[in-house]
């Protein structure tokens, strides 16, 4: 399972036992924040996209999602996210627990500029009912971020 990579990963650092499991899903922001009982925004979604080939990991706040015209600027590509049925293969992890923690070699990781404005945030650990409670130093850290980008846009309001 790849929630124990994720728990093998933070061995590393002695930070297995901080990982969090739920009875509950957390595969979604939404799921998430309920389970955790903090705000969506404080979620750190993982989204997994490819560019030139290339699987890349892109960490944002839970209350943004991609800004198509900023990836193209930032990554010169268009946003084209990995099919669910891929994820395993390029990332190491399945849809709902996408983290950038044990993943597989090569598979760069990005922290968007949404999640700076935060003291902790809680990204997934591999499985849909998991997550990991991190200081933005931490996730910069324990994800082998390659750089920061500004790609996130707040979500629409629905009235």
């Amino acid at each position: 399972m790849a929630i124990d990579n994720v728990r093998k990963y933070f061995k590393e650092y002695g930070r297995e036992k901080d990982i969090l499991e739920f009875a509950v899903s957390s595969a979604t922001v939404s799921d998430a924040a309920i389970a955790i009982g903090c705000e969506e925004a404080n979620i750190a979604k993982t989204m997994s996209f490819m560019v030139d080939d290339n699987p890349i990991l892109i960490v944002l706040a839970g209350d943004r999602k991609i800004d198509n015209a900023k990836f193209k600027q930032t990554f010169k590509c268009k946003a084209k996210m990995i099919p669910s049925e891929n994820l395993k293969d390029l990332i190491g992890h399945e849809a709902g627990g996408v983290c950038p923690f044990g993943i597989k070699d090569g598979v760069k990781v990005y922290l968007d500029e949404s999640l700076k404005r935060f003291e902790f945030v809680y990204p997934a650990c591999g499985s849909s009912n998991s997550a990991i409670k991190l200081t933005i130093p931490e996730l910069e850290k324990y994800s082998n971020m390659v750089s920061w980008v500004d790609v996130g846009k707040e979500k629409e309001q629905l009235n």
